[in-house]
């Protein structure tokens, strides 16, 4: 059996597409598949097999031009696709406008849906609506998505919240709804209210995830400090708008860590927030739940059942509502949390081999 996995971010880059992507292939060869990796890179090349990884990466230049970037990308899938079972793709634009381009024969081609490329777009403009309420306003760009949506031969959702939202405004091919893995094997932490209350948020630094919101709320909160870890377009505003605040002293940047370190950052901290206008299935508040981390995050997640044990939801769109959370946290701190069960990655493969065996 042969995957392609096309995605627009790969490491070293950050982000949930990319931590996806690199688990995933590394679970797929473990079973005898022949993995492909198609990203965007900094240059054009063929990479290859490498010592730390059994499967090949090939780069397309990213470029400044989007219409000669999806040309190029196409070609890679033409030369490296066009005998594959499938195409999975993790992106419905910057994939899958090159995969429509490309006009593979063979390969069943499947889409990955852990966002929505319009309505992060909206946001990068400074739109405030949340995805529900931006389809609910019937934007423009529903009929493109419409389009590229029925393209794809299977649709797979990271969260019924998602599933339920697009079948709602769309008429969706076949689908599925596989959920994130949750990461096993972290020994959780006992967390105590300490004063200063040490705040976390841990992100790629874009419009959506409404860390400016968050920074503000500092100013509304007594003996709290804020620790952002990430990296992203939105980093040198976010940095200006702390300096502007006079809060360089109560907020710190830190760039993205991985393995122990993250475990120990999480140790460290009393809280994590995650404030976004809507954040669908994200990787790393599962990541810290599962050290024993309290999590704090938006009501519009797709986070639900199992994965949302010891997650508090709310309305966290403004300041004032992320203050004023964040205070009732502090006063009615958890003593203990009930344990999340691990789904560990092997479970997640094995989910997409049941689907990539209906194609192949």
């Amino acid at each position: 059996m042969k995957i392609v996995l096309a995605t627009g971010i790969y490491p070293p880059s950050i982000g949930g597409p990319a931590t996806y992507v690199y688990a995933l292939a590394n679970e797929l060869v473990k079973r005898g598949v022949h993995v492909t990796v198609v990203t965007y890179g900094k240059c054009a090349k063929y990479e290859g097999k490498t010592s730390e990884q059994a499967w090949e990466v090939v780069q397309v230049k990213r470029g400044r031009c989007s219409f000669l970037r999806w040309l190029r990308y196409a070609r890679a899938l033409r030369r490296h696709g066009g005998d594959a079972d499938s195409v999975y793709a993790f992106s419905s634009v910057s994939c899958g406008v090159p995969l429509l381009l490309a006009r593979l024969r063979k390969p069943r081609k499947i889409l990955r849906l852990g966002g929505d490329f319009f309505w992060e777009r909206y946001t990068d403009r400074g739109g405030r609506k949340t995805l529900r309420e931006w389809y609910e306003s019937k934007p423009l760009s529903r009929s493109v998505m419409q389009r590229l949506l029925a393209s794809f031969d299977h649709i797979v959702f990271s969260s019924d919240f998602q599933r339920g939202l697009y079948a709602k405004h769309f008429r969706l091919p076949g689908n599925s709804v596989i959920e994130n893995a949750v990461p096993a094997g972290a020994v959780p932490v006992a967390h105590v209210s300490r004063t200063p209350f040490r705040l976390l948020a841990m992100s790629r630094f874009v419009r959506f995830k409404n860390l400016d919101a968050l920074i503000r709320a500092m100013l509304l909160l007594d003996d709290v400090l804020l620790t952002l870890v990430g990296d992203g377009p939105e980093k040198r505003r976010l940095q200006r708008l702390v300096r502007v605040l006079q809060l360089e002293g109560r907020v710190a940047f830190s760039t993205p860590i991985h393995g122990q370190e993250k475990h120990e950052l999480f140790s460290l901290h009393e809280l994590f927030v995650a404030p976004s206008l809507t954040d669908i299935s994200p990787n790393a508040v599962l990541e810290a739940r599962v050290t024993g981390l309290p999590v704090l995050m938006t009501r519009e997640t797709g986070l639900r059942g199992n994965l949302a044990k010891g997650v508090i939801l709310t309305d966290l769109q403004t300041p004032e509502k992320i203050a004023a959370a964040i205070e009732k946290c502090r006063q009615s701190y958890p003593s203990a949390l009930e344990d999340i069960p691990p789904r560990p990655w092997s479970q997640v493969c094995d989910e997409h081999m049941q689907l990539f065996r209906l194609f192949s």
